[in-house]
């Protein structure tokens, strides 16, 4: 395979296997491949199948969504698409919190507060969630991130900062394609004392509804056993024109 500078680029050994993605070191100083499968999990792990497809629209749409914030000012791991289902991407040291910014109410926040799913807000919310499969990533605020080391205040207020942004980019951006951004997680990584922004934007971390009738086009469609899941990542697929 080639990297962004047009030379050879051997793959070596895994490095990590997630619930999502596999990655792998490779011969190039500071550039991992990212492979994206079809497994798909919910509820921390305890809920598994196989979404036929969901790899390249994953892998694909992370690309091009990254290729859009990094246009306007958001520094993202993104090096080159190597195939439909791998991507070159900067070695990071990733921040283990989940960022989850939340435009309308939906999911765990619907159920916590008793709110309406689908009432906008009157601004967006942020939200931190500790990355750790065996307590259930549980919601943390910035005190207890900078308290146990997970991050300093600094970079507590440059996530949240790129995070807004994302929002604000991306809202923009879907909202064009017919299509409501109603929250998303995003992760972030140190790379050479720069937070930028990692991990993917895809169904599997977004809910997206149709902007006029709210159907539901994302991974609540697995979670909630909705039936046409496969269609619904291929109609976000092609909205966006990919």
């Amino acid at each position: 395979m080639w990297d962004a500078m047009g030379v050879i680029m051997k793959k070596l050994d895994m490095l990590y296997e997630g619930k999502a993605k596999k990655v792998f070191k490779t011969d190039v100083e500071d550039v991992y491949v990212v492979d994206y499968k079809d497994d798909a999990t919910a509820f921390n792990g305890l809920k598994k199948g196989t979404i036929v497809g969901k790899g390249v629209i994953n892998n694909r749409m992370s690309n091009h969504l990254f290729q859009v914030l990094e246009k306007e000012g958001v520094p993202t791991h993104f090096i080159e698409e190597l195939s439909e289902r791998e991507t070159a991407v900067k070695k990071v040291e990733i921040i283990p919190l989940e960022v989850i910014i939340r435009n309308f109410s939906a999911g765990s926040f619907a159920k916590k507060l008793g709110i309406e799913e689908g009432r906008k807000l009157l601004i967006p919310t942020l939200e931190f969630s500790y990355k750790d499969d065996d307590l259930g990533d549980p919601m943390i605020n910035d005190y207890y991130a900078i308290a146990i080391g997970v991050a300093t205040r600094e970079e507590i207020e440059r996530i949240s900062e790129m995070a807004f942004k994302v929002n604000e980019v991306l809202k923009k951006y879907f909202a064009e394609c017919g299509i409501e951004l109603v929250d998303f997680k995003i992760e972030f990584g140190r790379h050479k004392d720069e937070i930028i922004l990692a991990d993917e934007i895809s169904p599997d971390t977004c809910r997206l509804w149709d902007i006029n009738t709210h159907e539901k086009l994302d991974k609540d469609r697995f979670r909630r056993d909705l039936g046409n899941v496969e269609g619904a990542y291929n109609e976000v697929f092609k909205r966006l024109g990919l």
